[in-house]
């Protein structure tokens, strides 16, 4: 069956996009930090245009939403920081009174139905560490070499450090400029359908991004709150930790159990304090997926969690930490350009002919 020239462009232009596409893979390590500002920048747009209706010279409104995402970031990480390493020196305090839990509970288990002896104490942990090391042939020179990948991925870091907030501060100062100019680039003939995708991508990008922030920010206040009334000490590390990693669907949760089971057992032990804190991650996968997604970020955007944990692992492969960030944002736009693809075949006559 002879194809219609318009399903033999149609053709031409998916080569073309698969061709894009492999390219940008090849091109990713050096791309990575251009996605990552248009990314920032997109997210604060918004505030700079907001500067410049209240007559703001644009220059200015650009650096001083850098400047206030800079204190915000550098506020986050003097906060954390510090909180995280408060709370694992506690925890070290507390490991031996873990440790002589397990020796008073599990040990006796495991002797009795299965015949094992063993001994929990730090000094059994040290010496089969040291074992471990001491075993492992070539550890020393695979060490060295990690040392050196590190070295230079410590570099590439710094290099992307620098150049995202220049990117960033270029794209966001002439941001209506280079749309414009990419405007001017499309076809007469495509220029209605290609401004409505942009409004559709824009709208689904921006309904993630800003719901995803507020589920983010509630989610993280519930876990904090909610682990603090079980008087866990380690409430707030924990809170955040889960209510950061919501955006991943059960990936979060299931992180923030496990972490709340291991620090509730080293603090309680016992299993009262344990089940509260089951508790509090029950109430709170129920109320994320239930009623806090669904109202903030609604099912417009409509990506089932299948191919939200495939998103996420595809990127990062491609893309590494970065790619994790850049995931659903991306899957976002590319499930418009699939709903539009999918209207162009079902309407095209390779669908609808029988012959």
């Amino acid at each position: 069956m002879p194809l219609a020239n318009s399903d033999i462009r149609t053709f031409w232009w998916l080569a073309f996009a698969a061709l894009l596409l492999a390219l940008l893979y090849a091109l990713s390590p050096v791309l990575m930090p251009f996605f990552l500002a248009a990314i920032l920048g997109y997210i604060c747009q918004p505030l700079v245009l907001w500067l410049g209706r209240h007559r703001v010279p644009r220059v200015v409104a650009v650096l001083v939403v850098m400047l206030l995402e800079f204190v915000l970031l550098a506020l986050v990480v003097l906060t954390v920081l510090p909180l995280f390493i408060k709370e694992i020196s506690l925890l070290m305090q507390q490991l031996p009174g873990f440790l002589d839990w397990l020796n008073r509970t599990l040990a006796p288990w495991l002797l009795a139905h299965a015949g094992v002896a063993v001994s929990f104490d730090a000094e059994s942990l040290k010496e089969i560490l040291n074992r471990s090391i001491q075993g492992s042939e070539g550890l020393g020179m695979r060490l060295l070499n990690s040392l050196r990948i590190g070295g230079l991925g410590l570099v590439g870091l710094i290099a992307n450090l620098v150049l995202v907030p220049v990117v960033q501060f270029f794209l966001m100062r002439d941001w209506e400029l280079i749309l414009e100019r990419a405007a001017r680039l499309v076809p007469r003939r495509w220029h209605e359908q290609t401004a409505q995708f942009v409004k559709e991508a824009d709208d689904a990008l921006g309904q993630y991004l800003h719901g995803q922030v507020l589920v983010i920010l509630v989610m993280s206040v519930f876990y904090t709150v909610g682990l603090w009334l079980t008087g866990l000490t380690f409430f707030l590390p924990i809170g955040l930790i889960t209510g950061v990693l919501v955006f991943v669907p059960y990936v979060g949760a299931a992180t923030g159990f496990v972490l709340g089971s291991l620090a509730a057992l080293m603090q309680f032990q016992s299993w009262n304090g344990v089940i509260w804190v089951w508790i509090v991650f029950g109430l709170g996968q129920a109320l994320e997926g239930n009623l806090i997604t669904p109202k903030l970020v609604g099912e417009r955007i409509g990506l089932h969690p299948i191919a939200v944990i495939f998103a996420l692992l595809a990127f990062g492969q491609l893309f590494g930490l970065v790619g994790l960030l850049l995931a659903l944002p991306a899957s976002a736009v590319l499930l418009v350009a699939l709903r539009k693809l999918r209207a162009a075949y079902v309407t095209s006559s390779l669908y609808s002919d029988p012959k």
